[in-house]
């Protein structure tokens, strides 16, 4: 972890409530080709996922916390709302082991650019994260949402793409840190 991060937003508590499989995810199979669209990346490029060639990983997520700026209400006891941080973390310090698998990463939520790069320079994450704050991206898949003080944000997904089509889906995503893990040994095997 880098020593930017606030242990508030790196630690997860160990009773968060698991987030189970809704089916919200089921339409997004194998060969399901995403949306031609161009998303604002925080290394100032558009980034359209729909034209990236070879494999790549979008790790979908709610929304990245700031130190000193509290939490949604309630945000602790909404399943697989919590761990952004950790998650983006991990995905930092498994960065080598996804480039030498030929595997780009990308995280994607529905905040800002602006946001985001505070985050990215926050926390030297590695790899862009991209911005969905018009919901384009996220209704051209059909991907799940919930509410929160008057935001609405993904549900926590990550999907495996090969040449701007879906490979293979991870949902529900938990533990958030843990599941990047998994990916890799996913990602090795094929």
């Amino acid at each position: 972890m880098s020593n930017n991060t606030t242990p508030v937003l790196a630690a997860l508590p160990d009773d968060l409530p698991r987030p189970v499989d809704d089916g919200a995810c089921s339409h997004l199979t194998a060969g399901t080709a995403l949306p031609a669209l161009a998303l604002e990346a925080t290394d100032g490029s558009l980034v359209d996922l729909s034209a990236t060639l070879g494999r790549a990983v979008l790790f979908v997520y709610p929304r990245t916390g700031r130190p000193g700026v509290p939490l949604p209400e309630g945000w602790d006891d909404i399943p697989g709302a919590r761990g952004c941080t950790p998650q983006s973390c991990r995905f930092r310090d498994l960065h080598a082991e996804f480039i030498n698998l030929g595997v780009q990463v990308f995280g994607l939520s529905t905040q800002d650019s602006a946001y985001q790069r505070e985050a990215v320079d926050r926390l030297g994450l590695t790899y862009p994260l991209l911005s969905d704050e018009s919901l384009s991206f996220t209704r051209g898949l059909s991907l799940p949402t919930f509410e929160a003080t008057g935001m609405t944000l993904n549900k926590r997904v990550t999907l495996v793409l090969r040449d701007g089509a879906i490979e293979h889906v991870v949902y529900p995503v938990f533990p958030p840190d843990a599941a990047t893990d998994r990916l890799i040994e996913y990602l090795s095997r094929q």
